[in-house]
């Protein structure tokens, strides 16, 4: 028997995460971190390869870090442009008019960043095994990002490759591996809003 109430639920969150932007100008406008900090709780809830929970996420509200963060990154970001990608590549990536230059790593309130651990290491410092980490890491990434969103608060997922800067700038040992950055805070108010359309449903999804 259909539970009615379920798929009420199911499309009332339907249109709700359908309102969810990815925001790349940010207000200065504080954020609650009390919220920051509950939906990072919710991001470690996620399942992971053998309940290992391979994560580990680094709160960033310093300004002069934030500042080292932006510079390191665009430094990254010219090499990227100037050297590494592709033609089709850059052609994909015209319409977000992305440049090279990263204010919104400045000018949100928060980074939060996101690390993988490669491995474990007990109290005599051997290495113990992780499984499934980056799909572990990605899945709880997903929480994350929309734990935000629901509690009213925007972001953008910022992975510039190689992100090892972080491991300097935030003092973590190599077997921490970057796997994003996340900006995270309000909206500018004269953000100007574009729809960006995703894919027909049918186009990636099949009953068999």
């Amino acid at each position: 028997m259909m539970n009615n109430d379920s798929v009420t639920k199911s499309i009332e969150l339907l249109e709700l995460l359908r309102t969810r932007k990815t925001i790349r100008n940010f207000s200065r406008k504080p954020i609650p971190m009390d919220v920051v900090v509950n939906c990072i709780k919710i991001a470690a809830a996620a399942p992971s390869g053998a309940n290992k929970q391979p994560w580990h996420f680094v709160v960033v509200t310093d300004e002069e870090l934030k500042a080292r963060i932006r510079s390191s990154s665009e430094l990254v970001e010219h090499e990227f442009y100037s050297q590494k990608i592709s033609d089709e590549w850059k052609s994909d990536l015209e319409p977000l008019n992305l440049s090279i230059e990263k204010p919104f790593l400045e000018d949100a309130p928060c980074l939060i960043c996101i690390f993988a651990k490669k491995y474990e290491t007990d109290k005599d410092g051997k290495h113990k095994k992780l499984y499934y980490v980056n799909e572990s890491v990605g899945i709880s990434v997903g929480f994350l990002i929309q734990s935000l969103h629901l509690c009213g608060l925007s972001c953008v997922s910022y992975t510039p490759a190689p992100m090892t800067f972080l491991n300097n700038i935030l003092h973590k040992p190599k077997y921490f591996k970057p796997f994003m950055i996340l900006a995270v805070g309000y909206p500018n108010d004269n953000i100007e809003h574009t729809h960006k359309p995703k894919k027909p449903i049918d186009d990636v999804l099949d009953f068999i």
